[in-house]
């Protein structure tokens, strides 16, 4: 009997040694439980469980610059740089006196103006001047003359101040016994003009006139008031 049991246990001991996979089963199975019960995990859920890695998230793309607003060309009133050519159209008044005679005339005066920036412009001008009666209304005066120059004024406002300076000659009518009736002619003055559109202002101007006619000096003044066209 004792014989039998020692078989037993001898032979159990044997089959234990030579199935080492159960051993090895075994063991996985209690690793794989360990694992699991620490984490309380469901390994057959796994399985399902959606992984993925953050992306960073996408700076916005900056937006777009929006073009500037486009300057008008044409202003009503203000910084005109897009009018550089005035055309100026009035009546003149011109008081002439002179050892010959003294006369009292009124004429056309024209200016043509080109700004090459907002306040230094080049000019030119043409005036002409019928006068009263004179050597007891045996003729009546006439004067016509042209001369250029520069104009400094600001095109900045609604009321436009400006000075100029022209040089040129001039020539006179009736004939004297005093000399030629031609003349040095200069101009010195100024005036303003008042924007009443972007195309048309109104002028008021007044200047210092001086002439030479025979072999002397004149000393006049003449004013003008006209209209200005601008292009």
């Amino acid at each position: 009997m004792a014989v039998m049991l020692l078989v037993g246990v001898a032979g159990g001991a044997n089959a234990q040694v030579g199935n080492p996979t159960a051993v090895r089963s075994d063991a996985t199975i209690n690793l794989s439980d360990s694992s699991f019960s620490t984490t309380n995990a469901n390994p057959a859920d796994l399985s399902s469980a959606n992984f993925s890695i953050a992306q960073p998230e996408a700076s916005p793309a900056p937006a777009a610059a929006s073009p500037a607003p486009a300057q008008p060309k044409y202003v009503f009133f203000g910084d005109r740089d897009d009018y550089r050519w005035q055309l100026g159209v009035g009546v003149d008044y011109i008081h002439f006196s002179s050892r010959a005679f003294d006369a009292n005339m009124v004429g056309l005066n024209t200016t043509l103006t080109y700004y090459t920036n907002t306040w230094f412009a080049l000019e030119g001008s043409v005036i002409t001047g019928f006068g009263s009666d004179v050597f007891n209304n045996d003729s009546n005066a006439k004067m016509f003359g042209g001369a250029g120059g520069i104009r400094i004024g600001g095109r900045r406002a609604r009321w436009e101040p400006f000075g100029h300076a022209l040089v040129g000659g001039a020539h006179l009518q009736p004939q004297t016994a005093y000399g030629s009736r031609n003349s040095l002619l200069a101009l010195a003055g100024g005036g303003v003009d008042f924007r009443v559109h972007s195309r048309l202002s109104l002028r008021g101007e007044a200047d210092w006139v001086y002439t030479n006619y025979f072999s002397d000096t004149q000393n006049n003044f003449q004013i003008v008031a006209g209209v200005v066209f601008h292009f």
